[in-house]
């Protein structure tokens, strides 16, 4: 399989910087990834934690930031001021759409229940094969250990198929996991149903 083009990456973090260190060097070292490889990054849009890092990171690089945020946190002044380009949508359901429609492929890194729910729900649909975009969990010091044995169990005990297992990799580097995202061979799914339907 010859490489993908990945000209757009979506990336779900937290808009907070959390506990250690190693989560915003991490932020950092995805953003300056994308500068050197003209990836452009599409994301929630907020100036805060581990989102600012990272798009800062791109923009004094002179890459290219497009933030997706809904109006209700749009007004509250967590917005990103300087960014390529922002798309202001009514509800979270529709950032997640358009986060979507937008990128070439999805990276999770740490983040909360918010970065939760964006990793499964992007997950879901690449497993009722409403997408078929590579996704990457960026496992920034051991960080999502946990959520990947909890994957792992239930793969085990018979919830989640080793077929839908497949729809995502993890690395610790943020270039390895740039590079897996272009060469990773995606399960083939077939199609249950439609995003207008999920």
């Amino acid at each position: 399989m010859s490489p993908r083009q990945l000209e757009r990456i979506c990336v779900f973090t937290g808009s907070s910087i959390g506990a250690q260190p190693a989560y915003a060097e991490a932020a950092a070292r995805l953003g300056r990834v994308f500068a050197e490889e003209r990836i452009e990054l599409v994301y929630g849009g907020a100036s805060v934690g581990l989102m600012g890092v990272m798009a800062d990171a791109i923009l004094v690089r002179g890459g290219r930031v497009h933030g997706i945020i809904p109006r209700g946190l749009a007004s509250k002044e967590v917005m990103h001021a300087s960014l390529s380009e922002l798309t202001v949508v009514e509800s979270m359901h529709a950032r997640k759409q358009a986060m979507s429609d937008r990128a070439d492929a999805f990276i999770a890194m740490p983040g909360g229940f918010g970065t939760f729910d964006e990793l499964f729900e992007i997950l879901t649909w690449a497993q009722l094969g409403i997408h078929a975009k590579p996704i990457g969990i960026l496992n920034v010091a051991g960080y999502f250990d946990a959520l990947i044995r909890m994957v792992d169990v239930a793969v085990t005990q018979g919830f989640v198929s080793e077929t839908h297992r497949g729809l995502f990799l993890v690395e610790n580097d943020p270039k390895s996991l740039v590079e897996a995202l272009r060469t990773h061979p995606m399960p083939l799914i077939q199609r249950w149903i439609t995003r207008e339907q999920s």
